[in-house]
């Protein structure tokens, strides 16, 4: 196989998309002969800096190295997150991506996004000389696993809201209520259901020591920048959105710690509890792929994991992804829109009408009963995990990847694991040696992405 020159081979395709084009098996192919070496940093919140160093082919290969470079860009902006891009040694490449990240360019989306998250406008910075590339400054943030004392723990999902008192480590009290966070313009809704669940667990337990959240979105600090759960509060109650949760533990007590994180993350984090490891990666394939990690010190990285928006795919016909506008990004892989891509290849005709999730569900039964087309979906997107692994593990050292979300349930989730390890052994035995990929365990699921948010805070001395 070959693409802009580049020799690579896979030799399990996706039997339902023969087209794709595994950036982290194109990009190991093309190191093999890339020696110009060149730099990427990444600078985010709080003066932190990510450091990449990689190489480029000779001139012969432009195209290849404009596409390299510009990918690998993007994956590192949607895994690290940050406001500004240092580019050293790629004079050319980097000029084409300084016009790219411009409210108007190709990433004009990209620019608008971390414009929202750091609230300052987002720059390409060419750097001439290398002793003036910036120098990394890179520092974990503890992950919990803190179950002393009576805490509450809150996941706030899309569509419910769970909380729970947790008295040293041991759930006393649960509950799961319906709201709808992303229909309401007012920030007093959410903030009333908030206090109301932080209240109703506070009421199981003698006091309260601490607060942990579990929520999706992008946070600074306990700040929400970007999250959908505030998709339609107008930007002029920015500012209130933002000191949501802390205002809300103030409810509960003065000075009681809170620590608010990404909803990935606690999931990785439950992971890592129940493994009792760090190296964790959780991969939810729902409404959309939200990741989360654990690094090997068993800490947070900081990072953003927004790796639905990061590349995974080269085939540039491949389909675009509504929000973001690029085609060949996470969401489309691995997710429930990936079921309904491939469903067409598959033979299996669904219904306008049904929402994602009806359509996802018609899918699920059709694989529970052995449908053929159905069990290639999910094998296909077995074969997407897998071969996606080889770039994953170039940015995240693993040693389990958990994966969970609605298109992993039932027998159709199952198929997507076995495939996934065994083209793993096949393919890249050496990849299958260090990771294990696997369903959350009964162990994990007892653990709870509740209880683990109430792990998140250390109790002050």
């Amino acid at each position: 196989m070959n693409y802009l020159g580049i020799s690579y081979d896979i030799q399990n395709v996706p039997v339902l998309d023969p087209d794709f084009i595994p950036l982290g098996v194109w990009v190991d192919a093309y190191l093999k002969d890339a020696r110009r070496p060149f730099s990427v940093a990444v600078e985010r919140e709080g003066g932190k800096i990510s450091v990449f160093h990689s190489f480029l082919r000779d001139e012969s290969y432009a195209q290849a190295n404009e596409r390299y470079v510009e990918r690998l860009v993007k994956f590192l902006l949607w895994s690290v997150g940050g406001w500004r891009v240092y580019l050293w040694g790629c004079g050319k490449e980097a000029a084409a991506l300084r016009q790219a990240y411009t409210p108007q360019g190709r990433r004009g989306f990209d620019y608008g996004f971390m414009l929202d998250v750091y609230e300052r406008p987002f720059e390409v910075v060419i750097v001439d000389r290398q002793e003036d590339f910036p120098q990394v400054n890179e520092a974990t943030v503890a992950a919990g696993g803190h179950l002393e004392g009576c805490r509450i723990g809150f996941d706030a999902g899309g569509s419910d809201r769970k909380v729970s008192a947790v008295v040293d480590g041991k759930t006393v009290y649960s509950e799961e209520v319906v709201w709808f966070p992303k229909l309401s313009e007012d920030p007093d809704y959410q903030y009333r259901e908030i206090v109301t669940a932080l209240k109703t667990a506070a009421s199981k337990m003698p006091r309260v020591d601490a607060i942990g959240v579990s929520s999706a979105g992008v946070f600074i600090g306990n700040a929400p920048m970007v999250s959908s759960l505030f998709i339609k509060v107008p930007r002029d109650r920015r500012e209130e959105v933002k000191t949501i949760y802390d205002r809300a533990a103030r409810e509960i007590g003065e000075n009681i710690p809170i620590v608010v994180a990404n909803d990935g993350d606690v999931t990785a984090l439950a992971g890592a509890m129940s493994l009792s490891t760090g190296s964790v990666m959780g991969l939810a394939m729902g409404t959309s792929e939200a990741v989360g990690y654990v690094a090997p010190d068993g800490n947070l990285l900081g990072w953003f994991n927004e790796l639905a928006f990061a590349p995974v795919d080269l085939n540039e016909q491949a389909m675009a992804d509504e929000w973001s506008g690029d085609r060949g990004v996470g969401c489309k892989y691995f997710s429930q829109d990936a079921v309904i891509k491939l469903a067409p290849a598959a033979g299996i005709r669904l219904e306008e009408s049904l929402s994602p999730a009806e359509k996802l569900k018609v899918v699920q039964e059709l694989a529970n009963q052995g449908h053929p087309g159905a069990l290639q979906i999910y094998a296909s997107i077995g074969a997407y995990l897998a071969h996606t692994l080889v770039l994953y593990s170039r940015f995240y050292p693993l040693k389990y990847l958990l994966v969970l979300g609605r298109v992993a349930s039932g027998a159709g989730g199952e198929l997507l694991i076995r495939e996934c390890n065994r083209i793993l052994q096949e393919e890249y035995p050496g990849l299958a040696q260090q990771i294990q990929v696997m369903l959350p365990d009964e162990k994990t699921r007892r653990v709870g992405q509740s209880v683990a948010a109430a792990s998140l805070p250390e109790l002050k001395a």
